[in-house]
Order: C-alpha cells, then structure tokens, then sequence
C-alpha cells in the first residue's frame, strides 16, 4: 500500500482532518476541499461504503415485547392511585407492553458497524440532536449502492482557491 500524503500536518491533526471531512461527506453528500484532501478522504469514504454495502443484507428481524407508558390524548401520561401494604397511597404510571419487530445485526455486520463508529465522528444538529451518520451509511448509502462494485464517490476539480491559489475540488457521493 503506498505511503498516504502527510498534507502539512501532523499525524493527529492529519487524522482528525480526515475524520471530520469523511463525517461531513458521509453526513451531506458533498462537501468542498482541496484535491490532496479529496483524494485522501475519497480513499476512506470508499472503503467505508465498501464495508457497508458488503453487510447490507446481513441482519435478522426478532419480535420484541415493549412496555411503555400510556399516554392520553394529549400527551400526558395515565396515572391511577394504588395503595401499599401498610395502607398509604401512592400514583402509578399505567404501562401497556406492545410486541415490536426489530432488527438484529448478525456479528460480522455489528463488528462493521463498530469499525465505521470508530472512525466516524458523532454529529449533533443546531437543536443539540445527535445525528447518526453511522445509520445512514449502512442503512441509506448500503442500500443505494448495492449493486455497485466501487465507485461510489465522485470528484470534481473546481480551479483554484483565491487566497492561496491552492487547486480546489468538490467531492460526491455519486
């Protein structure tokens, strides 16, 4: 494998660079950057679709029982009144339990799954949401790419920067 390119930086800033470009690429599909770094982060964000989609199917459906709060019409939830043994009162939540269906990865995906956590960063929104970057690839970007083999990022060359003149390029998922 050749050597990667150092980009000016040390390793752990190298690193970190790469990591939040190939999170925003995963995340919005398209971001803007220099051609040395495109390249580097197209590299990444290719295996990572790669692992993905050769785990895209491997996964079983099992029933699961729930139990979660009622809840009246609006939105509050049902208490009644029970009392102890020794005659005081008290409120309880009602609970009603539900069967689910859910999704179980089987263990080559879920240890790809904890390979791209470990790489990809976690992303909040402007409300403070966590936005799972790690769902939409396996789930979204696997199923998109599917039937392809590789060439799943695209890159475009777009001149040179104002400041720098540094060459600029506009990286996609395809």
């Amino acid at each position: 494998m050749a050597n990667p390119r150092k980009l000016g930086r040390k390793t752990d800033i190298r690193k970190a660079m790469l990591r939040s470009l190939t999170t925003a690429l995963l995340q919005n599909g398209r971001i803007e950057t220099t051609e040395a770094r495109a390249k580097e982060v197209k590299k990444i964000a290719e295996r990572l679709i790669a692992m993905a989609v050769k785990e895209a199917d491997n996964y079983t459906s099992k029933a699961q029982t729930v139990s979660a709060a009622k809840v009246d019409s609006k939105g509050k939830k049902v208490t009644k009144v029970a009392t102890s043994k020794n005659g005081k009162k008290y409120t309880v939540v009602e609970r009603e339990v539900t069967t689910k269906m859910a999704t179980v990865d089987s263990p080559s995906r879920l240890h790809a799954r904890r390979q791209a956590i470990s790489y990809i960063y976690l992303v909040k929104d402007e409300k403070g949401n966590k936005i799972k970057v790690v769902n939409k690839l396996f789930d979204e970007l696997a199923q998109k790419y599917k039937g392809r083999n590789g060439g799943y990022t695209r890159m475009y060359k777009i001149g040179c920067r104002r400041g720098d003149a540094a060459p600029m390029a506009v990286l996609e998922l395809v």
